[in-house]
């Protein structure tokens, strides 16, 4: 699985992040797992940003193969496969959650409510608890 992985570039901290989060299809499958608590490929597909299977599931090998998503037979349906975050992938909700509070202040058309941008830059870490303990009632 490991081959899966990009190959290191540099040691620099940000290279490392971006290596594995570099591309809007990562972070968008990470913000569906995290945010939108979706867990099945065709949930994934069903993403109005219209990523295409193989996309879908090249990135979630990377993921599997990063240690930040794990991956599962589903109970209800042996043949299907249940994705789950891993702690490497929910430590990234405060940066996802910054990235998005960036965007509601310079992008008008961007669909986050002026309370909510204000709820994170007031009270990042309390919203980071929420999504955690709604990650855990799933």
């Amino acid at each position: 699985m490991k081959k899966d992985l990009p190959p290191r570039r540099s040691g620099c901290t940000i290279a490392y992040a971006l290596d594995y989060l570099g591309d809007k299809w990562t972070l968008l499958v990470l913000r569906d797992l995290l945010f939108q608590r979706k867990r099945r490929f065709s949930d994934f597909l069903a993403s109005e940003e219209g990523i295409a299977s193989n996309i879908l599931a090249q990135r979630l090998k990377r993921l599997e193969a990063a240690e930040m998503v794990t991956r599962a037979p589903d109970p209800d349906n042996r043949r299907s496969v249940i994705y789950e975050p891993t702690q490497k992938a929910a430590d990234l909700i405060p940066a996802l959650l910054e990235l998005s509070r960036w965007s509601g202040k310079y992008d008008p058309q961007t669909r986050m409510p002026a309370k909510m941008a204000r709820r994170i830059a007031e009270d990042r870490d309390g919203v980071v608890q929420e999504i955690m303990a709604a990650m855990k009632q799933s």
